[in-house]
């Protein structure tokens, strides 16, 4: 199974997500919420679980795949090293809604060493509401009918529908409330899920700890301090791609057959 993530363990990055791209979720997630309240629809059902809505989608033998295939995707991991940024709060409000209330989203990314995304998460609540969106962007290339699925340590997966695919992946809405973010707090792990082009299950897990718990209670992250940590991430980022890109010259150099050096 190719997931095109490593499940091994990787080091933690400060702040993985780019300030831009962080600006524009939190935008987007205002626009959402405050569209959201306006309309004032018949209320929602929350996400359904997996196992209850495959049978309406496909007939009974085939949707046995889509549900065997994640836990298969946690057996054979790729060992691709992948950056994590922690668990980081941001809060806004909708500027072309001057009655809207704040907004605060909480956000982690997974990337590789070279910057390319992977998957994240981000929990998007609105002052004063009960309700909540759980808002996962999975990468380009997904099969958007089989939707996308969300673990949290053992619990029964749930499943959502894509909503809107930008340049950087597609995002699925989870409508969740408050016992779904207590399990988010007490969990180790959130693990993101859906069906790439060749029909295999990709996985993209999330740590979650004590450090989802301490950012999404606190204050939101100061942004000038998140431009500098940034910044610090890209020179890193930077350092390492010349660090590989040398030891790949080297073992190309002392491959058998190689011309010894005059």
């Amino acid at each position: 199974m190719n997931l095109g993530l490593g499940l091994v363990p990787a080091r933690p990055a400060r702040h993985a997500a780019r300030l831009t791209a962080a600006t524009a979720m939190l935008a987007m997630a205002a626009a959402t919420m405050s569209f959201a309240q306006a309309q004032q629809q018949p209320k929602q059902a929350p996400a359904k679980q997996a196992p209850k809505q495959q049978p309406k989608q496909q007939p009974p033998q085939p949707a046995q795949a889509p549900q065997q295939q994640p836990q298969q995707a946690q057996q054979t991991p790729q060992q691709l090293p992948v950056i994590y940024s922690p668990w980081t709060k941001f809060c806004g409000k909708d500027q072309n809604n001057p009655q809207a209330k704040q907004v605060c989203l909480t956000v982690k990314e997974a990337r590789l060493e070279t910057g390319q995304f992977l998957a994240g998460a981000a929990l998007i609540e609105q002052d004063g509401e009960q309700k909540k969106l759980f808002r996962i962007t999975l990468p380009l290339g997904m099969q958007l009918p089989q939707g996308t699925r969300v673990i949290v340590d053992q619990e029964q997966p749930l499943q959502a529908r894509y909503v809107v695919c930008l340049p950087n992946g597609c995002m699925s809405d989870y409508e969740v409330d408050g016992a779904f973010v207590g399990k988010l707090k007490k969990g180790q792990q959130v693990t993101l899920q859906g069906i790439n082009l060749p029909g295999q299950a990709a996985s993209y897990p999330l740590p979650l700890g004590a450090e989802f718990a301490k950012a999404n209670e606190g204050p939101p992250t100061d942004p000038k301090e998140f431009e500098a940590s940034q910044k610090k991430l890209q020179e890193e980022l930077q350092r390492r791609a010349e660090e590989a890109r040398k030891k790949l010259q080297e073992r190309q150099g002392a491959a058998p057959g190689a011309q010894p050096k005059q």
